[in-house]
């Protein structure tokens, strides 16, 4: 059954193929422009053009109401437009916007009305009763770009109950005179009735995140997150040489989760092609003015020369995907990341170890000066920064007003992202404001670096046993580490492949020895029953814990503190996983905080305070028995320099354990703030409705008292650095 009123005897002869219709005058169109709640004041002072077939043009401004009328117009269809430019006044980011020196947005003064307006359902459905819909004789849903010339900068239609007549636009083609057509642009309407046009609202959702430099539970999920999708493709079709338009069909990509979902207010929660519905993270998201989002910019060759085809064509792959994949994946290279922003930050996010060219580049361990800065850093990181760097200064020169700047990156793409953030803080044109996540990261500079490197931000996050921070090793350096044994292990266990390394020459000889750069955030699981696991994620400050052993002393048998052998750590693999570790650790993290900060009780409860302490206590205990062990040597007796240095280290390692065990005690006497949860978020005045919104989802009602731990996949206990699948060890699994 048709939802339209069947055409009045009047108007048939503009349709018929079988007479003419003269137009005469003496009619009249009424209209309205009214929100979803049938407010029509979002619009009042509007101008509006109204066009019909004799093109006679009819202007003005909307009344108090959003309404308008016309008399004495020519009967039959007319085409109805608001294409009139942002006049400025109301935000200082639409002046931004729209004069930008490098595509500047045709922002009009209905999309920044439209913007200001709010959707009737939570879900942004459309709706389809308005309350004002009594109040005319037809009723339609129409979006900002159906009113307006240039739509390449808005959202993607939805689909709508009572979308615009095209016919109605496409008859008054036919019915004008003279050889040029009638603009296509506008909504149809019929004379001798009023039109009630719902304007849907121009929202869209962004991931929130906290500008502050200080760590935040809020950043650690959220970048965690936006690391796990800098594994996907952009998805943009068609992917290269675009005539017309551009769109991001492909769920999960970048241009998808940016230019589609989340520009269109849908709250995405699928960053990977392996997650399934029940194995959901959905980002902490606030609503915005859609001019807010992250932007994915516009493709529009009739109004950018530069989107134009040609060797040089720019689209939004190459705008906002970096990916220098080659076919010869020994000789060549495949650096992936992307990159976006709004009106606060600049958003990076780059791609770990994934491809076979990624293991060559992590091989590739001799250390290299870094032109950018001081010190030297491991050649293969190095060589992905230089790839990336042209593009990502390319998108900075262009959009970076004053923007806080941040980075986050899983395993290789935290390597490289710390080589950024450094070359970036070090830049001499700019004073950029950085603030850097990574994630499983392993070590990228010398001594050196490190020291020069200090003033950047840089929370850095360890999982329990991953072995993948622990590369590449600071072998063969002048002072030895208390991992002697552990590494002993490695070539007992395989030495075979322990000459293969030595005979590819990763092995650094002299020199600086590599350090890692940043504060360490460690997640230490803890098992209470052996079905309850938790997680506390805390600054230990020991090496032990540093290099992920302290997790084999909390186990019943009581090993050694020392990393085990290449066997034992490939057991725990999945612990460098980003979809199968990183992310359910740092959302049951966010989640732990969250309860914290609402309940009013302490990071660390009194049990897990208790079963942890118990277990630096013995791991302190079996470092002295280490080092007893060592001075009853005839080599440390004779002052043999590699003994003497053991015990000092182990001397050194058992006052860090007593420091770590204060630090924890610390954290079972600490109260949580707002901001220590949210960062600068604390003080949006959006938070208190985007956690209604986040708590809403099944996945975030549970109560995580203890930060009990999502069961993992048994693929999540091989390497799964390809998103969610199971994956051949990478090289710098053994570096």
């Amino acid at each position: 059954m048709s939802s339209y009123k069947p055409m009045e005897d009047g108007d048939k002869s503009a349709f018929s193929d079988k007479m003419f219709t003269c137009p005469n005058k003496g009619h009249w169109v009424s209209f309205q422009l009214v929100d979803e709640f049938g407010d029509g004041k979002p619009y009042a002072g509007l101008a509006y053009i109204l066009q019909d077939s004799a093109k006679q043009q009819y202007t003005g401004v909307l009344d108090a109401k959003g309404f308008a009328k016309i008399e004495d117009c020519y009967r039959g269809p007319v085409v109805l437009m608001f294409d009139s430019e942002y006049q400025g006044g109301f935000d200082i980011w639409y002046e931004k916007i729209v004069d930008r020196d490098s595509y500047p947005l045709p922002i009009t003064e209905l999309q920044v009305r439209a913007e200001q307006t709010r959707f009737f359902h939570k879900d942004g459905f459309p709706v389809d009763h308005n309350p004002a819909y009594k109040a005319g004789d037809k009723f339609i849903q129409v979006e900002v770009r159906d009113l307006v010339k240039r739509s390449a900068h808005l959202p993607p239609r939805v689909d709508r109950k009572y979308p615009p007549d095209d016919i109605l636009v496409r008859a008054l083609d036919e019915l004008s005179f003279g050889p040029e057509p009638v603009s296509q642009v506008g909504v149809g309407l019929l004379s001798n009735r009023h039109t009630l046009l719902q304007v849907r609202p121009l929202r869209a959702f962004r991931p929130m995140l906290s500008t502050d430099n200080a760590f935040s539970a809020l950043n650690l999920y959220q970048l965690a997150i936006m690391s796990n999708l800098s594994y996907s493709n952009f998805g943009q079709n068609p992917v290269k040489n675009p005539v017309d338009f551009v769109s991001f069909p492909l769920d999960p990509s970048v241009g998808n989760f940016f230019g589609d979902a989340l520009s269109n207010y849908r709250e995405s929660w699928k960053v990977d092609s392996s997650q399934s519905s029940v194995h959901r993270y959905y980002p902490l998201y606030e609503e915005v003015p859609y001019s807010k989002r992250f932007e994915i910019l516009p493709f529009d060759p009739t109004v950018y020369e530069q989107n134009k085809p040609s060797d040089t064509q720019e689209h939004p792959t190459n705008l906002h995907f970096f990916d220098d994949i080659n076919e010869c994946w020994v000789s060549e290279k495949s650096t992936q990341a992307f990159i976006t922003h709004h009106d606060e930050v600049i958003l990076i996010a780059i791609r770990g170890t994934l491809e076979l060219s990624d293991w060559w580049r992590d091989a590739d361990a001799a250390q290299v000066p870094f032109k950018e800065g001081k010190g030297k850093v491991h050649n293969g990181f190095y060589d992905a920064y230089q790839a990336l760097k042209e593009f990502v200064k390319d998108y900075l020169d262009r959009f970076h007003i004053g923007q806080k700047i941040i980075i986050s990156g899983h395993s290789l793409g935290g390597a490289i992202a710390l080589l950024l953030a450094e070359a970036l803080r070090n830049s001499t044109d700019n004073d950029y404001d950085i603030l850097l996540y990574t994630y499983g990261s392993p070590r990228v500079g010398d001594a050196t670096f490190v020291a020069a490197a200090k003033p950047l931000t840089h929370h850095r996050m360890v999982n329990n046993n991953d072995m993948i921070p622990g590369v590449p090793a600071p072998w063969m350096n002048a002072r030895r580490t208390i991992w002697i044994p552990g590494l002993a292990t490695l070539f007992i266990t395989n030495p075979v492949l322990g000459i293969l390394i030595f005979l590819a020459g990763m092995v650094r000889v002299g020199g600086d020895p590599y350090q890692h750069h940043g504060t360490l955030h460690h997640f230490m699981p803890v098992d209470f029953t052996g079905k309850e696991k938790s997680a506390i994620l805390w600054d230990p400050g020991c090496v032990s814990i540093e290099e992920a052993a302290c997790t084999r002393a909390l186990a019943k048998d009581g090993d050694l503190p020392f990393r085990g052998g290449f066997i034992d750590q490939a057991m725990n693999l999945g612990d460098h996983s980003i979809p199968g570790s990183y992310i359910p650790f740092s959302w049951a993290t966010f989640r732990r905080w969250q309860q914290t900060q609402e309940t009013g009780g302490t990071v660390v409860t009194k049990g897990e305070y208790d079963l942890v302490a118990a277990a630096l206590e013995t791991m302190n205990s079996k470092v002295k028995d280490q080092s007893k062990q060592t001075r009853d040597t005839l080599r440390y007796a004779n002052n043999d320099p590699e003994y003497l240095q053991t015990v000092t280290d182990l001397n050194n390692e058992s006052r860090n354990l007593l420091d770590s065990l204060q630090r924890l005690k610390i954290q079972k006497g600490r109260h949580l703030t707002l901001v220590d949860v949210y960062g600068s978020v604390a003080q949006s005045p959006n938070l208190e409705a985007a956690l209604d919104r986040w708590k809403g989802q099944r996945e975030n009602m549970r109560n995580v008292q203890i930060a009990m731990i999502p069961q993992q996949d048994d693929g999540d206990l091989m390497f799964a650095s390809r998103i969610g699948a199971p994956h051949t060890l990478d090289i710098d699994s053994i570096v």
